[in-house]
């Protein structure tokens, strides 16, 4: 199945942070933003579930463990999928026609990798939900943060916890689930990067600055267009 949308007509660069829970998406995404921002490039930041109003509502039913207590495998998807085309259709697009950089933390390979495997719902239902619902859309660069299952998973735990201690908040209904779900999250991102090499650039465990660096570098060699605008700020 051909899912590509050709973004090449768009003067804009869309790249997409995936890994799973507790890879360290978050912390990398700002550092590549502040990154950017050095440079004279301000980049558009969301994430998915989330940055509109109603991806955030879904958010709150879907992550937070206190909620909703038993949503069907079908019902998380296709939640999942209104928050992505909402997304598309709110912020994306229109970031990418007015030539913005946008990064996204999460997109359709984490429904590949969590619906589709972590739930066994299969890649197939979520490669044609995709061409449905979001007309083919992918990004041009995928950067996949794949540590070890469970140092990953060790790291996502304590942070619910720290945030839940700290703020009040509780996003770890995923994380509540075994060690065998994840290892399952986990293969499918793998088979992800090797089904689409041209896209999907991995990065393994490393401290973080090792990691950022390695983000850059990725990024302004996919980009070199972003080298030149950082020469002629």
């Amino acid at each position: 199945m051909n899912i590509t949308r050709d973004t090449t007509e768009r003067p804009g660069v869309f790249i997409t942070f995936e890994g799973p829970d507790g890879s360290g998406k978050t912390t990398q995404i700002a550092l590549l933003a502040d990154s950017l921002r050095s440079a004279g490039v301000a980049p558009v930041l969301l994430r998915q579930p989330g940055s509109t109003g109603l991806g955030e509502r879904i958010r709150a039913t879907l992550l937070n463990s206190r909620a909703e207590g038993n949503i069907a495998a079908l019902t998380e998807l296709a939640l999942m999928f209104a928050d992505r085309a909402q997304s598309i259709h709110e912020i994306i697009l229109p970031a990418l026609a007015d030539g913005r950089v946008v990064l996204c933390d999460r997109y359709t390979d984490s429904s590949e990798a969590y619906q589709g495997a972590g739930r066994g719902l299969g890649a197939e239902r979520v490669l044609a939900l995709h061409q449905a619902l979001c007309d083919g859309l992918q990004p041009q660069l995928t950067i996949l943060l794949l540590p070890d299952v469970e140092a990953a998973l060790q790291r996502a735990r304590a942070r619910n916890q720290h945030d839940r201690e700290t703020h009040g908040t509780d996003e770890s209904r995923f994380e509540a689930e075994g060690e065998a779900f994840y290892r399952r999250v986990h293969s499918a991102y793998a088979a992800i990067a090797q089904r689409e090499p041209a896209r999907v650039q991995t990065i393994g465990d490393g401290d973080i600055e090792t990691i950022a660096a390695r983000v850059r570098a990725v990024v302004l060699e996919r980009f070199p267009a972003l080298i030149e605008r950082a020469a002629s700020v």
